[in-house]
Order: C-alpha cells, then sequence, then structure tokens
C-alpha cells in the first residue's frame, strides 16, 4: 500500500475507536424529555352531552346515593420506564419515545377517558424524569378544566415492581397511587423494589451494536443507553432512615412489601396501593400465592384495598387447583403429571427430550431417565427452566403452562395469584378473627407505549397492545439466544450468558398481549375528590376494555334506612341476604375519530398517537347475554381446600341480548344464615362476542381427546403479518368489586 494512504487510514481507524469509545462510555446520549401536551381540554358541552347520554342507562330504584359512572386507566406507562424505552427501540420496530405528553393527549383525545394515572416503573426512573413527570401530570390537569368539573383527571404514581427468584420471597408488582399533584403531596422521590438492577443493566453487545448497525436510528440508542448509565450511576439511598429525610437524588430501595408500605406510612400522603399481575408466570415462580402476603405487616388493608383483576398483560380472576410444580414430604420440587385442562411446562420439557431420544433408537428406559432428569432441570432453573431443552421453537411447547379454560390468561397462569385464591384464604398466626385480603376489583391497561385505555376498538395490534419483536432476521440471529442444536438431553443454563430480551418467554408471551382494560368509579362528581372517594370506598369494577355499565347492591342490609349497599362494601347480618345487579353493554363503535378529537390534534399527531381510530360511539349499545354471580366462602380454619370455597359461578342468569337497554336481575343466597359463614359476593357481566386481539391465546388446534395437538402462534418479530390481529371471538366482561357479608357473631 502506497504510504500515503496509512495516515489518513490511521486517522480514520482512531476516529472509528474513538466514536465506539464514546458510545460505551455513553458520550452522545441526552434525557428524555417529557414532552409538549397538544390537545386543548374537551368543551363541557361536549362532556355533559356524553355525561347524559350514560345517565339514560342509569336509572336504579332505591340506590344508595345517586352516582354517575367514569372511566379510566390507573396503569399507564411512557418510554420512561426502561423496558418501556426498550420496547421502543427500531431493532424491536419500535415507534420511538412516548412520554408522559403523549399519554395526556391519548387519555383525552383517541381514548376520551375521564381519568388516568401515569405509573412508570420506580425502578428506572431518574431523578430528572420523577420531577418531569410530576410537572406533565400538573400540566394535563392544568389543561383538563375547572377543578369542579374537569374533562379528564390525572394521577401522578408509580409501580413498585419486584419479583423474586423463589415462591417464598416473590410479592409482584404494586401500583401506587397518589391523590394529588402538588409537590408537597408527593414523595421526593419514588420507592424501588430490589429487583431494580435489572431494569438499569443491559449487556454491552445491546448498547454497542445497535447505533453501530443503525445509523440513522443511532440517536434513539444514544439516548437508551444514556437512561442505562444514569441509572447504573444512582447511589442507593440509606437503608434505616426515615424516607422523608433522604437525599433527592438517591435511589430508594423497599425489599418487601412491609417496607414500602412503612415508608408510605412516613410520608403520610394519600395514597392507594394496587397489585397487579399476581397470576403472571412471565415473572412469577412456580408456586406462587397470595398466603405470605398475609403474614405480619405484609399487607396494609387501609391502603391496598384494589387489585387489578385484568389488563393488557390478560386476567387473574379465576383459580384453578393445578399447580406447576408440586412439593415432596422433605421440600424437594416435584412436576406434576398433566392433568385433563392443563399440561405443566416441566412435563412438557421431559416430553420433548423423550421424543428426541426416542427418535434417535435409544431403549426406553434410558429415555424414560433423561425424560425425568429433564423435568427436574426445568423446575431447577425457575423461570429460565425454557432454556434447558436446547433447540427448541414456540410450536414445540405446545400450550404448556397455560390455563385452558380462563377467560384471556395471563401467560404461564399462576392460580395461587388469582382474585378468587385471595379472597379465599385466611391467615390464622394470630387469635381472634382470621386476616383476610378484601379488594375491591378494577381493570386497566398496563400499556407500555404512553396510551391509557386502547381497549375501546380491538385494532392495531402492534400499536394498542405491548406486541414486539425483532425488526428482521438478522436482528432476531444477533440478538436473540441461540439455543443451539435439539439434543436429547437436558442442559444447564448459564444465565449470564442471556440478553435481556430472552431472559423469559417473550415469543410465546406475544400471543397473549392484549388491548387491555379499564376500571370504572362510581362517583358523586366529577372532580377529584369525588373520584378518589369513590375509589376508597371500592365503588369500582373493571372491564376488559369495553364501556360497560355494572351495578351491584346489597338489598336488605340492616340499618341501611332502606337503600340498597353498593358494591364494595363490608357488612354483618345473619339474615339471607338479597342482591340485585343490573349491567348495560358498552356503545357499539363507529369507525374514525369523533369531530372533537379531529379538531383536538393535528392530523399528524392524531395519525401518530391513535392511528386514525378513536373512542368513537354509536347511539346503540351491545347486548348482555349473561350475568355470574361467583359465591366465595372464605377458610375458617388454616389448610382448609381453597377449590372448595371457590363457588363460579355459583348462580348464573341468561339475557335478553336483543334488549339493549340491558340485563337486571335480582337474587338471594337461601344457605347464609343456616351456613353461619362469612361470605363474598361479585357479579360478572358478559356482552356478546366480538372480535378480540389475542383472545385465543396459543389457537391450538385439539385432538380427538380435547388436548393441544398444534399451535398457531400470534408471533411480534419478523414472522408474524403486519396485517394480522391475531382476532378470536370474545365476550367482553366486567367484574363488580365484591360485596363482603359477615356473619354477628351470636352470644
Amino acid at each position: 500500500m502506497n504510504s500515503r494512504w496509512l495516515y489518513p487510514l490511521g486517522l480514520l481507524a482512531v476516529a472509528a475507536a474513538v466514536y465506539v469509545l464514546g458510545i460505551a462510555l455513553n458520550w452522545y446520549g441526552e434525557s428524555e424529555d417529557a414532552g409538549q401536551i397538544q390537545a386543548p381540554a374537551i368543551s363541557s358541552q361536549v362532556r355533559d352531552a356524553a355525561d347524559a347520554a350514560q345517565r339514560l342507562a342509569s336509572d336504579m330504584p332505591n340506590a344508595s346515593e345517586p352516582s354517575q359512572i367514569l372511566f379510566g386507566d390507573l396503569h399507564v406507562h411512557t418510554t420512561f420506564s426502561s423496558d418501556a424505552f426498550r420496547m421502543s427501540l427500531p431493532m424491536v420496530q419500535g415507534e420511538g419515545a412516548h412520554p408522559p405528553a403523549d399519554a395526556c393527549d391519548f387519555a383525552r383525545v383517541c381514548a376520551s377517558l375521564d381519568f388516568w394515572a401515569l405509573t412508570d416503573h420506580a425502578e428506572s426512573l431518574t431523578e430528572q424524569q420523577w420531577n418531569r413527570s410530576i410537572e406533565s401530570v400538573q400540566q394535563c390537569n392544568a389543561v383538563s378544566g375547572p377543578e369542579a368539573s374537569p374533562d379528564m383527571l390525572t394521577f401522578m404514581g408509580f409501580e413498585w415492581t419486584q419479583a423474586g427468584p423463589a415462591p417464598e420471597a416473590h410479592y409482584g408488582h404494586k401500583n401506587v397511587i397518589f391523590k394529588y399533584d402538588e409537590r408537597d403531596q408527593l414523595p421526593t422521590r419514588p420507592i424501588s423494589s430490589n429487583f431494580r438492577a435489572v431494569f438499569v443493566s443491559t449487556p454491552l453487545k445491546l448498547r454497542l451494536l445497535p447505533p453501530l448497525r443503525e445509523l440513522p436510528d443511532r440517536q434513539r440508542y444514544y439516548d437508551f443507553n444514556h437512561l442505562i448509565q444514569t441509572l447504573g450511576d444512582q447511589p442507593l439511598c440509606a437503608d434505616d432512615e426515615n424516607t422523608t429525610t433522604l437525599p433527592t437524588d438517591c435511589a430508594e430501595i423497599a425489599a418487601t412489601p412491609s417496607d414500602l408500605f412503612r415508608k408510605l406510612a412516613e410520608w403520610n400522603l394519600d395514597s392507594i396501593v394496587i397489585p397487579h399481575g399476581n397470576t403472571w408466570g412471565i415473572y412469577s415462580p412456580a408456586g406462587t400465592s397470595w398466603d405470605k402476603q398475609l403474614v405480619g405487616d405484609m399487607h396494609d388493608p387501609n391502603r391496598q384495598i384494589l387489585m387489578e383483576i385484568y389488563s393488557g398483560h390478560g386476567g387473574s380472576e379465576e383459580y384453578r387447583d393445578w399447580s406447576a410444580v408440586e412439593y415432596a414430604d422433605d421440600g424437594s420440587k416435584v412436576c406434576p403429571p398433566p392433568r385433563g385442562n392443563y399440561l405443566p411446562s416441566c412435563w412438557r420439557a421431559g416430553e420433548l427430550i423423550r421424543e428426541r431420544c426416542t427418535a434417535n433408537g435409544v431403549d426406553e428406559a434410558e429415555c424414560d431417565s433423561r425424560a425425568a432428569i429433564a423435568r427436574d432441570q426445568y423446575l431447577q432453573y425457575g423461570q429460565l427452566g425454557w432454556h434447558t431443552v436446547p433447540g427448541t421453537a414456540v410450536p414445540d411447547w405446545l400450550d404448556a403452562g397455560q390455563c385452558r379454560d380462563c377467560y384471556q390468561p395471563s401467560f404461564n397462569y399462576r392460580p395461587g395469584g388469582s382474585a378468587q385464591y385471595a379472597l379465599a384464604i385466611g391467615n390464622f398466626d394470630d387469635s381472634g378473627a382470621p386476616k383476610r385480603l378484601r379488594f375491591g376489583f378494577m381493570a386497566s391497561s398496563d400499556n407500555h407505549t404512553g396510551r391509557p385505555g386502547t381497549g375501546y376498538k380491538e385494532i392495531n395490534r402492534q400499536a394498542f397492545t405491548d406486541w414486539w419483536g425483532y425488526r428482521d432476521a438478522a436482528s432476531r440471529k444477533l440478538f436473540s439466544t441461540d439455543r443451539g442444536a435439539p439434543l436429547a438431553t437436558s442442559v444447564d443454563v448459564d444465565a449470564s450468558k442471556l440478553d435481556v430480551f430472552n431472559i423469559l418467554e417473550l415469543e410465546r408471551q406475544s400471543s397473549y398481549f392484549l388491548t387491555g382494560g379499564l376500571v370504572a368509579v362510581h362517583a358523586k362528581g366529577r372532580d377529584r375528590d369525588a373520584v378518589w372517594d369513590a375509589m376508597q370506598r371500592k365503588a369500582v369494577y373493571g372491564t376488559s376494555g369495553q364501556r360497560m355499565l355494572l351495578w351491584f347492591e346489597l338489598l336488605n342490609a340492616p340499618n341501611s334506612n332502606s337503600l340498597a349497599v353498593e358494591m364494595g362494601s363490608e357488612v354483618e347480618m345473619n339474615e339471607n341476604p338479597r342482591f340485585r345487579a343490573r349491567a348495560v353493554g358498552a356503545f357499539e363503535q363507529l369507525p374514525g375519530c369523533p369531530e372533537t378529537s379531529v379538531s383536538a390534534l393535528s392530523e399528524e399527531r392524531l395519525e401518530t398517537l391513535c392511528r386514525g381510530e378513536c373512542y368513537n360511539p354509536s347511539a346503540k349499545r351491545v347486548g348482555i347475554s349473561r350475568i355470574d354471580i361467583i359465591r366465595i366462602r372464605p377458610q375458617i380454619e388454616a389448610g382448609e381446600a381453597v377449590s372448595t370455597l371457590i363457588e363460579d359461578p355459583w348462580k348464573s342468569f341468561t339475557c335478553d341480548t336483543s334488549d339493549r337497554s340491558g340485563c337486571s336481575i335480582e337474587f338471594d343466597d337461601p344457605d347464609y344464615a343456616e351456613n353461619g359463614r362469612d361470605t363474598v359476593y361479585y357479579v360478572r357481566a358478559l356482552q356478546t362476542p366480538q372480535a378480540s386481539i389475542n383472545a385465543g391465546g396459543l389457537r391450538c388446534e385439539l385432538d380427538a381427546n380435547g388436548q393441544c395437538a398444534k399451535v398457531d402462534a400470534c408471533y411480534g418479530d419478523d414472522r408474524a403479518d403486519p396485517g394480522d390481529d391475531c382476532l378470536s371471538e370474545s365476550e367482553g366482561r366486567a367484574w363488580s368489586s365484591p360485596i363482603f357479608v359477615d356473619q354477628i357473631a351470636r352470644q
């Protein structure tokens, strides 16, 4: 080579090395701002007209007090959450930044909500982002009109995101919502869990290669690296100080719910804690249950009053008496055999190894031994168990781990975390009355693109669910874990070699992402006090996204002055209770957006946020097909079998779907007085079916015995058809908060 080229080539090599070093050292990234709210308040005339249309269906004689039903979403993430930021990256077909301002505009203009809450992960919020979030929430409230009757309420909050490696150390995720948005009514910093490290670490490969491969989008990767670096550099707060005296710039940790409740008590602010995702097997260890959260001070009955029963990550209502793991007398893990409606993933791991073994001509005894080892090895590695069977693809696992007969269940279902299980158990450690969980039921979206309330239409799977996946085969091959050849023996797992996107079974979970639910409140006004009061009373219910109207009342409560007692109430009585329930279907949706939405945002922003489709009700409502009554008689002694205490449905009433004014029923419990047990009742209303995204889960093809023989997975990566929303027929649902009826102790 001519020597005259050596110098410029050397300079070029040095420049390239400096550039790569700059990426590694985070020289080019910036902190994401909160964005600019663009939508004005919805006019009072438009909002009053919408309220009036709803009130036409709201006549309930002898109701406790007149109220109106308002709809909201109390579980919303923006790209201030590091997992949402990851999902926004170009390499996984992300849309880019969706900061808090986007969530405000979407909630008002696209979804037409009455209220919502910003709940980014505490574990990935820097001091700067926390402050920017507060400012954005304040701006969203400021543009919402007069405080006495705003067009929309915005609450500030965070998600405490805990996950333990074993059931005894796993408490799950909880959203913390604060009543006010003023600085002196909010904590100085969010409170993280001990799971924080997962949100603040990224393998060097993921930090270096994407900006080098995707130069046009490099700034997005620079900014992601900046967030991770900033979080990693943040010092931890001292453990032994009162939370109110800690510095503003440290990351605060609450390792357990007890720690979280103690810190919230130290702040002494109006707050509500809402657990969610307790059946989500994507991160919850097999064998997880609510029981440990009734021990000691792991539950705060004054703050932890609501439970999220449904979200865009699936339902958590129903209990089943199977489990993904069992235990021998010595405490060792045992893989349970399949049951008629459940195939444990550990068992499927063994069968995959057996199938490969026999295909290689190995004798039956040896293959049986290898299958047993594979089952044990799967359980040994917990959430990483699926990596112990090398060379697998999504179809190989069939529907292992899934609840086949649950309504739109969460992935790898954990029944011990269900709402029904929570209401059925008791803790008898102390003498006297058993300690119990008495949750009101709500639903929300858990959306990660700053889109509160996406369930108004079953469209745009890529935008309106947490769908994600590698943009092309090259990215998938480069960043996805190499599962190797399909060996006929199981293998050990080195977790340090697994990228963040591939630790968990995200490919299979893509078939379980839904548009999400809504929380509804029976409020006595549109103002902040009225909505907060409804949540405190547990006068709330959840829906699977549709704006169904639902009432559930106890008619003969003592000392009620002949007025009905609303859902969420606790009553003592010895006579047989008598109830009334009423449900009205949601408005059928028109295509596109109403004029109020079109005039509120520019055409470009309307398309970016709403994808050209908004909440756009017609004058016609969907029919109600059925109302189910669920009765639960909580444990009265330790060890009482939970499956015998839950009756679902206890009663069921068929409705006339042609009657669009709704369905009303009355019923009593003729057994209550004689049985002498405290009893919990709630109602579940169902609409006529409609096509819904991912309602079919893995879309199993059943064999002659009713078992899953083949799956048609709904992929999120480059193998997916962008035009396929993975629709299946599903009945929209609404779940009332329970009414808790306790026996009066007889002398």
